[in-house]
Formats: C-alpha cells, structure tokens, sequence
C-alpha cells in the first residue's frame, strides 16, 4: 500500500498481459506472443529500476500493444452489466439461501414484540399524500379508501400475493372493482367489511390505515454450529405439522414464534406463568411476557387435548397442574399474544428438521420496533 501508484501500474498491467498470454496462446501466432514477452520485459526492467517516467512510456506501449492484439469484444458494455447482474443474483440467492433471510410478520400473534398486519378504521379520508409517503416510510403505514361509486352488490373477494411480500385484494362488484394493499382476512374483521350486503352510491366500503406488519431478517446461519435457546424468537416451516392448513399456492406457511421449550422440558401455564421444569424462565424475553406491562398479557392456558396426526390426542396445558414435556429433537413455539396465537398450545412441538432460523433484526419499518429482536 505504500508503494508508488506508477508501480502499482505497472504490476497491474503486467498481471493482465500475463493472463492474456495464457487466455489466448492458441489464438496468438508466435511472433506476436514474443513481441508482447519483450514488451513485458521492457515494463519489469523500468519498475525494477524505479524509473517512473520510463516506466510509463513502456506501461504505454504495452497497453497499446495488448489493445492491438485484443479488440474489445461487441456490445462490451452491455455484456458487462449483464454479468454484474447476474453474479449480483447468485451472491443475493446465496446469502437468502444459507445466511440471512427477509420475513414479513404476517399476524399479531407476536405483539408487542413484534407487529403483524394491523388495520385501523376511520372516519375522515386518508391524509395528504406528504403525510402519506412520511406514515409509509416510518410506520409502513397504508392508507385505503373504497368508496362505493354506484349500486354495488359484492360478488368476490379475492385475494393475491405479489413478490411474495405484498398483499392485495380485489373486491369485486356488478358495476366495479376495487383493489386494496391489505389482505381478505384484515379487510373483513378489521374494517368490518361485509360481503353480503348492497353499497350505495357514495358510500364508504372501507376507509381506514393499513399497518403492513415488521420486516425481518432471519439468521439462517448459526443454528448450524449452536442449538436453539429457550427465549429465542424463530422461524421455522410449518409442513408435517398436523393442523396447520397449507396454501394451495405457496404451500406450507412459515410462523414466527418465541421458543419456550427445548428438548426434554416439561412446560405448565399457571396464568399468567410459564413454568418451565418446575422453575420461571430466565429469558428476558419470556419474563418481559409475564410481566404483563406494555401491552404484554402473559401466558394462557391451552385445550385439553391436542390432535399431533389424525385420530392421535396428547394432553394439553388447558389447567394449572397440565404439564407437557417437549418430545427429543423438537421444540415448543408460543406467541408473545399468548391470548391470540395459534401455537404448540394446539397443534404440539416444532419438529427440528421444521426450523429456519433466528429472528435477528427488523429492517422496516422505522419505527420503534427497528433493531435487534429480543
């Protein structure tokens, strides 16, 4: 690093003239190959001597030699971008595949933690477009508002995935149809959006802002080398898991949960405690849920059964003296919303060939969930 640029240079350019003598031996005659070898020769003899302006003039003749002998190939620069792209792409699938992975928390069974989709009605029409761009950024905040513009009579609602990420659904009617960045299930039981009925002219249908739920990166790499712990929130694969529906499209759903049980544990809910072999956790994270400050409930109790494959009942944590111990290599997932998440409470442990990775970071929004996840 602390040599002179000129010589770094030539080092560069003797490298490249080099490579190409090996790249295209069999494409070069003899005598060519030889006058582009004393050319080289040249260079090293003026960097070795430490003779800047000989240098340049040799590193000159050399570059316009190789140039003579290597016509720059048709649409260079097209292929070059091209190539960019494309290594771009591989390295991206790469770190998805094996290290860090987006998530987009899809329901509020992690709140406060963490923030599902949420929708807010109201009243009065959504804000100025600066407002608008300002909520979206910060909040992930959007904004609907469906106003009915004749007789309308809903015919379907029909929901669709775009990138994997987004979530639109189209309402449909005799005379219009409507597309909205929130999912079917919100646009029903958030904005009370009722599908039997007959809009009039002028009527609002749906009016209200859209929380488009935290962006996560999952760490997909040191479950590898270190075994899941008990507090963790995680992310793991759904199939295999008895009573759990899977997208006819996009086939078995992926849930984030926080990990309450490892391997070998015996768990018991005592509203509003977890106890876990006989003892209250130690997790920051399981301890902020039985706190029950900031929103947090603590934990609740579970059915008295659970289905783990057809006509196959275990007993559930539906009293305080229910225990259930984690079965070997599968672990217990609950949600944080102890009273609104579908969890190992109902459909049994996370097999370990189920799980993903880590919730590591929320990327967006800006909000006051932005950070590490604990």
């Amino acid at each position: 690093m602390f040599q002179p640029r000129y010589i770094k240079h030539s080092h560069l350019l003797i490298r490249h003239a080099e490579k190409l003598i090996r790249y295209r031996r069999d494409l070069l005659n003899q005598a060519t190959i030889a006058e582009i070898g004393r050319q080289l020769e040249k260079v090293r003899a003026a960097t070795k001597a430490r003779d800047q302006r000989a240098a340049h003039e040799e590193s000159e003749r050399l570059d316009a030699l190789l140039n003579a002998h290597t016509p720059p190939h048709r649409d260079a620069v097209w292929r070059e971008n091209v190539e960019v792209i494309l290594v771009a792409v591989v390295v991206a699938v790469g770190i998805r595949s094996y290290f860090i992975q987006p998530f987009k928390i899809p329901t509020g069974s992690m709140q406060p933690t963490l923030n599902g989709i949420i929708g807010h009605p109201m009243r009065t029409p959504p804000p100025n477009i600066v407002k608008r761009v300002i909520d979206f950024v910060w909040l992930g905040r959007n904004y609907i508002n469906v106003v009915s513009g004749a007789e309308n009579r809903v015919i379907e609602i029909r929901e669709r995935k775009v990138l994997f990420f987004f979530t639109f659904t189209s309402i449909i009617c005799d005379h219009q149809t409507f597309n909205v960045y929130v999912p079917r299930a919100n646009l029903l039981s958030d904005f009370r959006f009722d599908p039997r009925r007959v809009y009039h002219r002028g009527e609002v249908m749906a009016r209200g802002a859209v929380d488009t739920g935290d962006q996560v990166f999952v760490d997909k790499f040191s479950y590898n080398f270190v075994h899941p712990h008990r507090g963790d929130v995680f992310v793991f694969r759904t199939n295999g898991i008895f009573g759990i529906r899977e997208d006819p499209e996009a086939g078995a759903p992926f849930y984030i949960k926080r990990l309450t049980g490892t391997p070998g544990d015996e768990l018991r809910i005592d509203s509003p405690k977890l106890y876990v072999n006989a003892e209250l956790p130690k997790s920051y994270g399981i301890r902020r849920v039985m706190a029950m400050k900031r929103a947090y409930r603590g934990y609740s109790q579970g059915p008295e059964k659970i289905e783990i494959s057809s006509g196959v009942f275990v007993p559930g944590l539906s009293t305080p003296e229910a225990t259930v111990v984690v079965p070997p290599r599968s672990y217990f997932a609950m949600g944080d919303n102890s009273y609104n998440s579908y969890d190992s409470r109902y459909w049994g442990p996370v097999p370990e060939a189920n799980l993903v990775g880590r919730g590591l970071f929320v990327y967006w929004p800006f909000g006051y969930h932005w950070g590490f996840i604990r």
